[in-house]
């Protein structure tokens, strides 16, 4: 009937326990879904690659008949034309291990996704960023479920360290039996009911009760120094996502100026090869650097993708909701409405799980 207020805290430090174990839920999604984006991006980057390997691999191809008609007619030695062979030998093993490259990203997207990717041929859109880095530690201060699962794993500190001081005081108990008694070979039957009402006040216990106060007290203080290294990580990570964000896009631009770049300068050099004013040397020696470029394009493309969804969950916001996902939420309410006052075999959730292990068992 009566214990100090002992359960009622008990049961509401349970609860707050519940709520801190849903927000570590939201950020296994946001793990999960990040994966996810990084297994996309990775595929698309090797298919990428492979393409772009595929095209070196051709151009390499005419320069090395080019050196041989040049060579037929006394215009360059057996020198150049062996450095053709040569560059067309390595791009042959390059595009063999971007495709075996691919092979492993698709691998590694079935086994995060959960089946093999289909046609992946577009970069996700980029989400809109924080207009500032204050604004974005400040949105991942009030979003990341980090830090709400810990202020709940507080609260609960607190509520037990309430209840352990609650369990010094006195407790009243309520107990009522009965019974009913038959006798065979008399026709005497016997009725008992008792009731009775006991309070109860521990005087001695050796010290335990004050030891389980002042141990549910350091488990708040340690819940509390949690929580302070808990607003620095993700102040610190945000602004890490933010400026990294920042850093792939000029990245991106440096690297698409690289190309152009690249690419006048290997078409002239080719051209200026054709008038016979530069060797076949420097002819690869440009196509190797407009490869190095595209291929740098492609690693600052891919980066500044994940690095867009990186400040995303660096902010508590790579959730199925937040992104619209088209996809089956799990609402932990709903679970939580449909077991909280039956056994779990009686629920839904419950027989639903039971056919689940059935079916299992069969196969």
């Amino acid at each position: 009937m009566f214990d100090n207020g002992a359960t009622q805290l008990d049961t509401a430090a349970a609860q707050e326990t519940v709520l801190a174990t849903r927000q570590t839920l939201v950020n296994v999604e946001q793990q999960v879904l990040f994966a996810a984006v990084q297994a996309y991006v990775n595929v698309l980057t090797q298919q990428d690659v492979v393409a772009l390997r595929q095209n070196n691999l051709r151009l390499l191809q005419e320069e090395l008949r080019a050196a041989n008609d040049r060579f037929e007619v006394g215009e360059v030695t057996r020198t150049d034309v062996a450095l053709a062979q040569s560059q067309v030998a390595e791009a042959r093993a390059n595009l063999t291990d971007a495709r075996g490259a691919l092979l492993s990203a698709r691998a590694t997207y079935e086994e995060v996704v959960g089946h093999a990717p289909g046609r992946v041929s577009a970069y996700p859109p980029l989400p809109r960023r924080a207009s500032s880095l204050d604004a974005a530690q400040a949105l991942a201060l009030r979003s990341h479920p980090r830090l709400r699962a810990q202020q709940h794993a507080v609260k609960a500190a607190e509520l037990k360290a309430d209840s352990a001081l609650r369990d010094m005081g006195p407790s009243l108990n309520l107990s009522a039996n009965a019974s009913h008694g038959e006798f065979h070979d008399t026709a005497i039957d016997s009725d008992d009911f008792s009731v009775s009402l006991n309070l109860s006040q521990t005087l001695y216990a050796g010290g335990g009760l004050a030891a389980a106060r002042r141990a549910e007290l350091a488990r708040l203080d340690a819940e509390r120094g949690n929580l302070l290294s808990v607003q620095r990580s993700i102040t610190s990570n945000a602004a890490s996502a933010y400026t990294g964000f920042d850093t792939a896009a000029a990245s991106l631009v440096s690297s698409n100026q690289r190309v152009r770049a690249a690419q006048v300068a290997f078409e002239g050099v080719r051209e200026e090869a054709t008038l016979g004013s530069r060797t076949t040397l420097d002819v690869l020696q440009a196509e190797q650097e407009l490869l190095d470029a595209q291929t740098a394009r492609l690693s600052a493309r891919a980066t500044q993708a994940l690095a867009a969804y990186d400040l995303l969950q660096a902010q508590g916001l790579l959730t199925a909701e937040n992104l619209n996902l088209a996809v089956e939420r799990y609402d932990p309410e709903i679970y939580h409405n449909q077991v909280r006052n039956a056994p779990a075999f009686v629920t839904k959730r419950g027989q639903d799980l039971d056919r689940v292990l059935k079916a299992l068992r069969k196969n």
